[in-house]
């Protein structure tokens, strides 16, 4: 399917400062993230005008877990933000995080985006893709994340390093479904497949699409969204196709953007209210528009730009599942040198 520049939708036009957590307010929450300010703030702006419940937020790219532990009942941390299920793993094996019963968020998250015991929930989804220059490339040569390792497309492939969480919880995924040996072979065809060494974010991949250094990347589905909106990179995004892969079968990879109620969260009650409040219609279709990610509530239709790209069948497998496969996916990367 060939994404147009024209269809956009109107960007944030700025980065919006998040105020740090610094005084106590009558009714508040607080919130850790691992998510840029400018992509959450507006739904927590629209939750305070709805409730009257104001919402600190810290952003850090990193160490937000290990600060919650060395906090520990001290912390002023109600929620934590994050993307990729490992990560959201991640912060329930360390024990900073709680369950929660709610009604609301039991019904409105699918069973496969939430975790079994209630310790984190999906919020958003996105689509691991496969985009295909639509100069070089014929609708239909890529149908699934095993043709990326038939020999034919030798030296036409790029990505992002195997080690970073997005292509960890694709592997884990093929790992999932098809046991470790499969993905081991499957992964070392698609490394004999890379035109070169993994390198950049999932914008570069296309963007190297593009220039012509190669003709397939695997993407996360939001990207698209941002590079349509993108005065440079539109053009990059004008250059493929988007395949949602094995739609035959099993359905496309899909991961989320989540959150977690923090183990020793101060203000849990109206934590729980903005957690289920980001689960509602009004959220799920404010997240779509604004981020270009697929609704979790399946009761809320994506953005305009979204539908344009058509619907497709996603992967059921629950993420929990899948996050069991997380180390072993991690060493199969080393093990084939993927990133070598």
């Amino acid at each position: 399917m060939k994404v147009f520049a024209a269809l956009k939708i109107t960007a944030l036009s700025s980065f919006l400062t998040v105020a740090p957590i610094t005084e106590a307010f009558a009714a508040e929450v607080n919130v850790y993230s691992y998510r840029q300010p400018f992509l959450i703030k507006p739904m927590f702006d629209a939750f305070t005008r709805q409730t009257g419940i104001k919402v600190n937020s810290v952003f850090a790219k990193k160490g937000l877990v290990e600060r919650l532990k060395s906090e520990g009942k001290n912390s002023p941390a109600d929620i934590i933000f994050t993307v990729d299920i490992g990560r959201l793993d991640a912060a329930l094996q360390a024990g900073v995080t709680q369950p929660v019963e709610s009604d609301i968020l039991s019904s409105s998250i699918p069973a496969a985006f939430r975790d079994p015991d209630n310790h984190w929930f999906g919020l958003t989804s996105r689509a691991r893709i496969i985009v295909t220059s639509n100069e070089r490339m014929s609708s239909g040569d890529i149908k699934s994340y095993e043709d990326l390792a038939d020999p034919k497309f030798e030296g036409k492939i790029c990505t992002r390093s195997g080690k970073h969480v997005y292509m960890v919880a694709l592997i884990a995924s093929v790992i999932s479904h098809a046991g470790e040996a499969a993905a081991k072979e499957w992964l070392t065809g698609v490394k004999n497949n890379l035109a070169r060494k993994p390198q950049g974010n999932d914008r570069a991949q296309v963007k190297a699409i593009n220039s012509g250094e190669c003709d397939i990347a695997i993407i996360n589905s939001y990207y698209m969204g941002a590079m349509v909106n993108d005065e440079e990179q539109s053009e990059w995004a004008s250059s493929v196709d988007i395949n949602f892969p094995n739609q035959n079968d099993r359905g496309t990879h899909m991961n989320i953007s989540g959150m977690s109620l923090t183990r020793n969260s101060p203000n849990k009650d109206h934590a729980i209210q903005l957690m289920e409040f980001l689960a509602s219609d009004l959220a799920q279709a404010m997240y779509s528009e604004q981020n270009h990610e697929y609704p979790i509530n399946p009761d809320v239709r994506p953005s305009g730009l979204l539908q344009s790209w058509g619907d497709f069948k996603s992967d059921t497998l629950p993420l929990a599942d899948i996050a069991k496969h997380r180390s072993t996916a991690s060493k199969l990367v080393d093990t084939v040198n993927f990133d070598g």
